[in-house]
Parts: C-alpha cells; structure tokens; sequence
C-alpha cells in the first residue's frame, strides 16, 4: 500500500476502470484511503465482490466499447481512471483501443468531467511512434487520444513496474530463479527504468487532484537506469540467489522469445509477447516534472532493490493483493453461459455427470474449492496459453475473477456451486461447474457439468477427436471428488488426519493420500 497518504482537502467521486486488473484493484483502496469516493465499472461486476473493499464502493455494469453504458458510469464522476486495454484480443486491438478511448474521452466531456487519468506506457525518445510494437504504439495513441481531447488528461507513462503479482516482476522472478544458466535474447542489453508499484499508485491516485491548467503526459519511473541482465542479477542477489550466469544471443526473434518466456514463467507468450517486444527499445524517462505535482517524500521514488525485497516479502507471505492474472487473460472468452437466458444459441456439446457421495455438502465442498486436478495445462502453455502456474490472490480461498490453472473463477456460491469458464487455447468455449446438491432424503449429491460451444468446423472436430479422453478423465474426475470427500468424512469422525487429492500435472489423473 501507498505510505504516507494524505486525505483530500476536497474529496472527489472517481471512476475507476479496470479495477479487476493488476492496477485497479490496488488503485481502488488507495483512493478510498485519501478520502475519496470511488465507483467501478466493470463489465462483469460480479468480479469485484470479493474484494476487502467492494462493500466501500459502487460498482457498475459498463464496457467501454458502449457509449451509452460508459456515461451512465460517469454520471456525476469528478476524476475519471482509464486503466483498461485491448491487448490480445485480436489483430485488431489497436483499432479497438482507438475506438474504445475516443468513446470515453467524448462521454467524458459530455458529462463534464473534470479530468481523465490514464496509465500509459513510456516511449523511446528518438523513434517514431509508427515504428515502435503494436502494444507501445497503442498504449502512446490512447494518451494523445484523451491529451487532445477537450477534458484536461494526466497520462502517466511508465515502463517496468515492479510489484508482488505484476507481470513484469513475474517474468524478471521466474526467469531468474528457475535457471541458473540462461541463453537470453539480445534485448537483456536494453536500458529501461523500472518503478516500483507503490510509486504508480502514489502518482495515480496524487493526479486526481491536479488543476484544471494541467494537461500533459508525465514520465515515472524510478531512480535507477538498467538493463533487464542487471536487473536478474540483482533479483538474484536480493532473493539470494547464487550468481546466474546469462549468456545473450541475437537469434531469439520477439515471437520465439515469448514462447521461451511462456514456458519458464507463468506469463503465457500472448501476454510475454508484448513485453518482450516493448524491451527491444531503451525507454528511460526524460522527466520528472511529475514531482512538481506529485511530490515525492523522502527516500522515494523506491529504489530498485527495495521495490524488489518488498514484493518478495509479500509472495513469502502470500499477502499479494492482485496479480496480473487477476483479469481475463488475453483472448479469454467474455460470452455468458450457454444457459443464461440471453444465450445466443448454437451447437452445445455437454458432459453431465451425477453421483451420489457418502458424505455431508460440506465435507464434499471441501474437496470441490478448490478442485485438485489438472488436464494438459503443460501443453496448453506450448502452444501459448495460459496454463498452470498463473497463480492466486488468495491461496486458502477461492474468489470470483481468480485464476485457477488454466481456468477462470466465474460463479461461487459457498458450499454449493463452483462455475469456471476454460481460458486454454480451444477452438471453441468450455466450461466446468460443479454443485453439490443435498437430497430431499438428506443425502449428498455431486453434480458435474461441462458445456462446449464450438467455432467453426475445427471446434466439432476438437469436441470428437477429445471426447473419448475427456470421457475418462471427467468420469475420474467425478470418482476421485466422491471418493476422497467420502473419505474425508470418514478420517474425522475416526479423529485422523483428513484425506487430501494430489494431482498428477503430467497424466491429469488425481490420486488420494
């Protein structure tokens, strides 16, 4: 959390977008903290109801490809937070996020807001904006999309954020810690000036109150200069590491250098891409006029080796707040479930399975959240996708928006329902839910049932060629919930240790011990 806060002489009403994200759900408290009134848009709402906060804050449905549903959540809004972005969604991102900030920037103004802020990327100085990577060009075409715009804008532009949970910090941990000797891409040479989140979110939420006559983009960062080789070297000093031996080659192209991240990190290549790309350039800040509004106290901005020990000591103690998993992956699909009434319609293949369990609801919810299995994670990771190793906010309890394995947390509700819509490369949408149910006769029931919405001819062809693997594994799926909840049950009436499910990553099977 931002230290030092200083509560607004005049608290404003903000807007906060994207608060599901890595930014925004560490952005949303600090502004409370300061005295703020904050609202959220999301499109799925239900996303931000587990978070410590979401009972401080309104929280409305709205896209921001919507005009209609973006000026309802500005409607009496101050202070106007854009921290979203179309990365990943396509070839065409660029034009959606074009298109998505010229809608808010107009409904902006049409609802007189007093400022935007807007979290952008910082830019090589001496490269056309028209030469840079897709993700850098866009990230700079939004700023000067809300910089030209009629409302005054902060654009904040940063590089490397270093945080518990941020996809920068996992790529830089990962990369490190898992191999001691390592044959990197040349862009290991590349300066870049890293800043600590703590900081990020003290200029953010510090912009709010910025007058009317400031209209700009403003450079942050922290105060050292590196490139990514020192940076892994000095992670594996603070971590306490032996020294790592990198040896850097130019034959690593962007594209083969995120499927290398993909498969060490828990940053999938869709995402990896975009970073590794933005690393081929030096970007290092050309100002610090932010100061001028944003002071900095003493010892700040964090040096890089304090960011990192901070951000190391919240992964030891699972106390990491967000994580750049904590929104939809790239790609990852936004339809809803085949069998919500405002369904499409279409080809749907289903799996259902019904079982009942010698046990109560509650010992078999035990075993359900958070299920213990995992099927071709490995192998959705080579081909780019998100995997197994994205990891949770919460490592004791599961909440709505949380990544878990190659799936994300749609639905809870305690002791009965656990939905999770499939974020893995499919040519198609899947889904997996699992209910437990009590018998008008008092007995215990599992439900289990997965939905399939094929694209196009490759996703009935998917749906056939997997179905007699996805037969066995859903039937043991079932057999081992049952099972160890069953014997679960059993070891505490017997006063013993609980039965606990092991999964095998390798096989997908599951075994009990």
């Amino acid at each position: 959390m931002v230290e030092n806060r200083q509560r607004s002489e005049e608290p404003l009403h903000c807007l906060v977008t994207g608060a599901s994200g890595y930014i925004g759900g560490r952005l949303v408290p600090e502004l409370l903290a300061a005295g703020h009134r904050v609202r959220c848009m999301a499109r799925s709402p239900a996303k931000l109801r587990d978070h410590p906060w979401a009972g401080d804050v309104d929280t409305v449905r709205g896209d921001v490809q919507e005009a209609e549903s973006v000026a309802e959540a500005l409607r009496g809004i101050d202070v106007a937070y854009y921290l979203v972005h179309s990365l990943g969604s396509g070839p065409d991102f660029e034009a959606a996020d074009r298109r998505s900030a010229a809608i808010f920037a107009a409904q902006a103004h049409a609802c007189g807001i007093r400022r935007i802020v807007y979290l952008g990327g910082l830019t090589p100085r001496g490269i056309p904006e028209s030469s840079l990577s897709p993700h850098l060009r866009s990230r700079a075409e939004v700023g000067h999309i809300f910089l030209d715009g009629p409302v005054p804008a902060t654009v904040l532009r940063a590089a490397v954020v270093i945080g518990s949970g941020s996809a920068s910090f996992e790529m830089l941990r990962y990369l490190t810690e898992r191999l001691p000797v390592m044959v990197t891409p040349s862009w290991v040479h590349t300066r870049t000036q890293p800043i600590g989140v703590r900081d990020v979110l003290r200029y953010l939420v510090g912009s709010a109150t910025m007058t009317a006559e400031v209209d700009r983009a403003f450079d942050i960062g922290g105060p050292e200069v590196l490139t990514y080789r020192e940076m892994m070297r000095r992670y594996a000093t603070v971590a306490g590491l032996p020294r790592r031996l990198i040896v850097p080659v130019p034959v690593l192209t962007p594209r083969l250098s995120s499927h290398w991240v993909g498969l060490v990190t828990p940053v999938p290549a869709a995402l990896a891409r975009p970073l590794t790309e933005s690393l081929r350039y030096e970007v290092v800040c050309g100002e610090h006029d932010v100061a001028t509004y944003v002071p900095d106290p003493p010892g700040r901005p964090l040096p890089f080796d304090e960011a990192l020990a901070l951000a190391l000591r919240r992964v030891r103690e699972a106390q990491v707040v967000t994580r750049w998993s904590s929104a939809s992956a790239p790609g990852a699909p936004s339809d809803p479930l085949p069998t919500d009434p405002d369904w499409a319609g279409g080809s749907l293949y289903q799996d259902e399975r019904l079982s009942r369990v010698d046990a109560s609801g509650e010992a078999l919810w035990r075993v359900v959240d958070p299920p213990a299995w995992a099927v071709r994670g490995w192998l959705d990771r080579f081909v780019g996708g998100v995997g197994l190793r994205r990891g949770r906010r919460d490592t004791q309890r599961l909440r709505v928006g949380d990544s878990l394995d190659f799936w994300r947390v749609e639905e809870i509700e305690p002791g009965r329902l656990l939905r999770l819509r499939a974020e893995m490369r499919l040519p198609g949408l899947a889904w997996l839910e699992m209910r437990v149910e009590t018998e008008p006769q008092g007995g215990t029931r599992y439900r289990q049932h997965v939905l399939f919405h094929p694209r196009g001819l490759l996703g009935h062809v998917y749906w056939w060629l997997a179905f007699p693997f996805h037969a066995v594994v859903f039937r043991g799926m079932t057999r081992n919930i049952t099972r160890a909840a069953a014997k679960g049950a059993q070891a505490r009436v017997n006063g013993v240790r609980p039965v606990r499910i092991r999964s095998d990553r390798r096989t997908g099977r599951t075994s009990q011990r």
